[in-house]
C-alpha cells in the first residue's frame, strides 16, 4: 500500500520481489520506495525535507509501519508475525507518534 506497486510489476524479475525492494530502502531510503503520491502529499502539508527520515517524525513512524508490513509477509509461515503482536505494535507506534490517543486492549 505504501509503495504504490503491484508484486507482478515488471521491475519485480530475476530475483528481486517487492518486499526485497522495500527491505533494502529502510531505513534511509524509505523515500524512494513510497508512493510518490504520499511524498508530495506530505510535502503540501509542510515538511520540506522528508529525505532525513531520522528527524521527521512522519518517516520514523513509516518506517515503523513498512517494518511490520515486512514481518507480515516473510517467505515462511513460521517467520510471520502473529496478528494479535501486530495489533499491539500497532498501537504502541500509534502511542508514541500521536501519544493523545488511548490504545484499546487486543483481545486475542
Amino acid at each position: 500500500m505504501f509503495t504504490g506497486k503491484r508484486p507482478t510489476d515488471e521491475r519485480f524479475r530475476e530475483g528481486l520481489s517487492l518486499r526485497n525492494f522495500v527491505k533494502a530502502a529502510l531505513p534511509e531510503r524509505i523515500v524512494e520506495a513510497t508512493d510518490p503520491i504520499l511524498v508530495e502529499e506530505r510535502l503540501t502539508r509542510g515538511t520540506p525535507d522528508v529525505k532525513n527520515s531520522r528527524n521527521d517524525r512522519h518517516l520514523q513512524c513509516l518506517n515503523s509501519l513498512v517494518e511490520i508490513g515486512l514481518t507480515c509477509s516473510a517467505e515462511s509461515p513460521n517467520e510471520r508475525i502473529d496478528m494479535s503482536d501486530v495489533a499491539i505494535k500497532l498501537c504502541s507506534i500509534r502511542d508514541k507518534f500521536h501519544p493523545t490517543r488511548l490504545c484499546h486492549e487486543v483481545r486475542t
